[in-house]
């Protein structure tokens, strides 16, 4: 199972050319589950999906033939202020190959106390076992370590609400907007320190990247981030929950996609994280019918055809 997690910078830049490149991407990449942060929709533009509304995600979605659920930010007005126009919305949504079973949304505390980040759920019918998928967007204030604290102890239990009735561990993805280092991620993932939920832990996917590969997903090398002259980083995650059955969904292989510009166009600010999850697939071509240790570090046997764990950081 392919997964791929997405900040698509919502309509900031020469949106309309990216937003080509976007699909460009994730067309190549041929994902069965997309989590996407930075997603627009457009009062009044869209009478292709016939509505009175436009999404990204619903055309991407269109385009790729795939499934969509979207959630949108409790608070809008301030982004909305950044480009002078009510009239567009912003949000999280996920692109999925497989049907969308259930969904449930939530905003994520803010400093003031409002609510301008969310996370969202969707519960897909996957051969096997359905999968329990989130995306969230947190905080991005540089200093904003103990805010974000308090988003991912949100998302943690809302994470935990919904993970039970299958077999396949919980996918979280999104924009942390923090270093891997930092107490927030660290919390989130609840292995290197006390966890948000008592019992409850992700794995990072990029611990099983090949070591010293690039990682960064803010990185300077993109012209739209240049100018903040601060440090390339890995901001963007993927965590898994301890595989199932047999090592249903542990990882196989780790990389970034979308770090080069399409026909001149960078398709965003953020770079993009691609995990490979051991599916029922994959699962049935082993010959011990598994590959993973149950403790869930990483397979060394890799992806089939990608000797060991390829992939970039």
């Amino acid at each position: 199972m392919r997964v791929v997690t997405w900040n698509l910078w919502w309509r900031f830049g020469p949106w309309q050319e990216r937003q080509k490149a976007i699909l460009a991407v994730l067309r190549e990449l041929r994902p069965d589950v997309v989590g996407l942060q930075e997603v627009w929709e457009q009062e009044g533009e869209g009478e292709a999906s016939g509505t009175n509304r436009e999404n990204l995600a619903g055309w991407l979605a269109r385009e790729l033939g795939m499934h969509w659920t979207w959630g949108e930010y409790g608070d809008p007005e301030r982004w909305q202020r950044r480009i002078q126009d009510p009239g567009v919305g912003i949000g999280v949504a996920v692109l999925s190959r497989w049907p969308v079973l259930e969904r449930d949304a939530i905003g994520l505390p803010t400093a003031e106390g409002g609510s301008g980040r969310g996370a969202l759920y969707a519960l897909l019918d996957a051969p096997g076992a359905p999968v329990p998928f989130f995306t969230a967007h947190l905080s991005s204030e540089t200093d904003g370590s103990a805010q974000r604290c308090r988003q991912v102890t949100a998302l943690a239990e809302f994470v935990a609400r919904h993970r039970g009735g299958t077999g396949h561990p919980p996918v979280i993805t999104g924009d942390f907007n923090a270093w891997p280092d930092s107490d927030e991620v660290r919390l989130f993932g609840g292995y290197k320190t006390a966890p948000a939920v008592p019992g409850q832990y992700f794995f990072d996917v990029w611990e099983y990247a090949e070591p010293g590969a690039p990682s960064a997903t803010w990185d300077l090398a993109n012209p739209y981030v240049a100018g903040s002259h601060g440090p390339s980083v890995r901001v963007d995650y993927i965590h898994v929950g301890p595989p199932g059955p047999d090592g249903l969904g542990h990882v196989r292989a780790v990389r970034r996609a979308g770090d080069t510009p399409v026909d001149g166009t960078w398709p965003s600010d953020h770079t993009a994280v691609v995990t490979d999850l051991a599916d029922s697939t994959d699962l049935a071509d082993l010959p011990d019918g598994g590959g993973s240790e149950a403790d869930g570090r990483p397979d060394t046997g890799g992806r089939p055809g990608t000797g060991g764990q390829a992939g970039a950081r």
